[in-house]
């Protein structure tokens, strides 16, 4: 477990931190589901391309609100001091930057549209500091593949929010938002893979 270094409310689990049962079943998740192809995909390669690396550089890293949480604010708060330290944490000049996770688990979330509209209330703030925020739960959330639209890739076992760093190939995620595109494009120059 590591925690903030000024604010030691703010903890993150380690993929060893396998004690915490839904930690344990999210890093089952990852290692069983994320690193791998899958014929639905619509795609090469594995369901998540950056997974992999991240498990293996250790900068997979998981924090789990353990209490009922019923309001979109409850959400998007954690969701906020968890995006300002993953910026302290991995900043994106840093070699593997790119390879760092944090997943914010919300296991006792009932609604589950609350992790659909916390992602697109917090997705605007993300993008403008170069993050990308994607909801995941087995509701399913309600987005196609980006290959694959009758395919729901977003589905995990527990109700979560995943934070990484933007990269080229996420120019598609953001195209039908001028505003959200430009930061890409300022980031990137238009890459668009």
């Amino acid at each position: 477990m590591i925690t903030h270094p000024r604010d030691p409310a703010l903890r993150l689990l380690e993929t060893t931190d396998v004690h915490v049962p839904e930690a344990a079943k999210v890093v089952a998740w990852a290692r069983d589901y994320l690193v791998n192809a899958h014929p639905d995909l619509g795609r090469k390669g594995p369901v998540c391309p950056y997974a992999q690396g991240s498990l293996s550089r250790r900068a997979f890293y998981l924090h789990v609100v353990p209490e009922p949480v019923t309001r979109l604010d409850e959400i998007t708060g954690v969701a906020e001091k968890y995006r300002d330290w993953f910026l302290e944490l991995a900043p994106r000049a840093e070699p593997d930057a790119l390879f760092t996770t944090i997943l914010l688990l919300f296991p006792e979330v009932r609604d589950l549209a609350l992790i659909d509209r916390a992602q697109a209330a917090l997705r605007p703030s993300f993008v403008s500091r170069g993050l990308m925020v994607g909801e995941f739960h087995d509701g399913p959330p309600p987005k196609g593949g980006l290959w694959n639209p009758e395919w729901r890739p977003l589905r995990s076992p527990v109700p979560l929010l995943g934070l990484r760093h933007m990269v080229p190939s996420d120019r598609p995620f953001l195209a039908h938002d001028p505003a959200l595109l430009e930061v890409h494009e300022a980031l990137f120059g238009g890459a668009r893979c």
